[in-house]
C-alpha cells in the first residue's frame, strides 16, 4: 500500500522521530510505514490520517490507485 506520509511530514517540517512521538510508536514504524515496508493497523492509519487533517483515503492508496 503507497501512502502520502512521507510528504505529509516534510510539509509540516517534522522529523520521523518528532511524528512517531506524537504517534505514539517508534521513528522506525514511521520509517517502514514512508518506505512501503509496513501497512499501518487501521487505528494508526485513521490517526496519521486525522493528525495531517486528511480522510484516510488520501492519505493511503492502493497499490494501483493513485
Amino acid at each position: 500500500m503507497k501512502n502520502d506520509v512521507r510528504e505529509l511530514r516534510t510539509e509540516r517540517g517534522l522529523s520521523q522521530g518528532q511524528l512517531a512521538k506524537e504517534m505514539g510508536v517508534s521513528r522506525q514504524t514511521i520509517n517502514a510505514i514512508e518506505t512501503d515496508r509496513y501497512t499501518p493497523s487501521l487505528p494508526l492509519a485513521i490517526t496519521l490520517a486525522r493528525y495531517f487533517a486528511k480522510p484516510v483515503e488520501d492519505v493511503f492508496h492502493a497499490d494501483d490507485a493513485r
